[in-house]
């Protein structure tokens, strides 16, 4: 059986290997660590999935801004997300992403923005942001870059580029 849980110091290092594997290579988990001391990071959203006491997955939302000119709101950034190559496709990232999204409404948070897979997120209620107005800083694969509304009509009047903490651009 697994359990979501927000992440405990004890489980950073289970964490760090959970990244590293499911991504084949660091840059995530480093990513992680860094963001964990960034005023962008929410204790409470850097979840883990534990089976059989060992950290299976991880999933983590941090602040970010979109940005119009002078105007900037407030939204969450989900990355990363990871789950052992082993025990992927089972429904772990799911039950991540869910309770994810839930805790994120329940502290009052209105919109998630993403870069994944264009398959995988839309299940959750992602959909592209460019039609909304809304663009990433960077290049992104057709359809890649999401964004959902945790509340209804979250995005209206948001329009602009997303700003993500300085730890993203670090990795």
């Amino acid at each position: 059986m697994v359990t979501i849980r927000p992440e405990q110091p004890t489980d950073h290092e289970q964490v760090f290997q959970v990244n590293q594997l499911a991504f084949g290579q660091p840059d995530e988990a480093r990513l992680v660590q860094a963001l964990r001391r960034s005023p962008a990071f929410i204790p409470e959203l850097s979840l883990v999935a534990v089976e059989d006491e060992r950290v299976v997955g991880h999933i983590l939302f941090t602040r970010i801004v979109v940005r119009n000119g002078s105007t900037a709101h407030e939204a969450l950034a989900l990355a990363p997300m990871a789950v052992l190559p082993t025990r992927q496709r089972v429904g772990i990232g799911s039950s991540l992403v869910k309770r994810g999204l839930a805790d994120s409404r329940n502290l009052g948070h209105a919109v998630i923005i993403l870069v994944g897979h264009p398959e995988y997120y839309p299940r959750f209620g992602f959909v592209p942001g460019e039609p909304f107005g809304i663009w990433p800083p960077f290049e992104v694969s057709p359809g890649a870059f999401m964004v959902l509304e945790l509340l209804p009509n979250a995005l209206a009047g948001i329009r602009g580029q997303v700003e993500y903490p300085a730890e993203f651009a670090e990795v």
